[in-house]
């Protein structure tokens, strides 16, 4: 297995209780994966806080989303997140940012711990486009220098990854890749410095 992309950490969460209740059962619930520890760690000195991307309704759910070639969302039947997008997203990130061992600290707003730099961002796309047959992972962020709210550095970081099928496992697993891409694009950046 690639160590430098992590494997889907699909989580398939079925209540086996829950079969009998409802039409059609319990949806899966699939997870995101954090990227794998670096393995070298170096003490940059900053501490950074990251911020729940922000998105557009269709993307605060825990829904995965279908983006249709006219443009219109929808959701995609028979699967959904292990928690809403945003928050999942900004879990991995902080996850992914700490196994780089590149900084002295990562946290979230509320948990008031000194920092450098705030990183906010937002998530543009994350979505299976029909069209294209491709999960697209778009988002853009901000490093914020605390204190001064002066913008440090921006970028767009955007993932395109084939999906077999537009179904809820081969979508989540495209999206998880796509994710993954974009997460080591996003950690490489903010480690440089920027």
């Amino acid at each position: 297995m690639n160590q430098t992309v992590p494997a889907l950490a699909l989580v398939a969460l079925l209540a086996p209780a829950l079969g009998g209740c409802g039409g059609g059962g319990a949806p899966l619930t699939f997870d995101l994966a954090a990227l794998p520890p670096s393995g070298r760690a170096v003490a940059a000195g900053r501490a950074i806080v990251v911020a729940e991307p922000v998105g557009i309704q269709p993307f605060e759910s825990d829904r995965i989303i279908v983006r249709e070639q006219g443009g219109s969302l929808s959701f995609l039947g028979g699967g959904q997140w292990a928690d809403r997008l945003p928050r999942l997203v900004q879990t991995r990130l902080i996850q992914s940012l700490e196994n780089s061992g590149r900084l002295r600290s990562v946290s979230r707003p509320g948990d008031k711990i000194l920092s450098d730099y705030q990183l906010i961002s937002e998530i543009r796309a994350f979505d299976i486009a029909a069209g294209s047959g491709e999960a697209v992972v778009d988002l853009s962020a901000k490093l914020i220098a605390e204190g001064t709210g002066r913008v440090v550095a921006a970028r767009v970081f955007t993932a395109r990854v084939p999906v077999k099928a537009v179904d809820a496992g081969n979508g989540a697993v495209a999206l998880d890749a796509a994710l993954a891409t974009v997460l080591g694009d996003m950690v490489r950046w903010v480690n440089s410095g920027r």
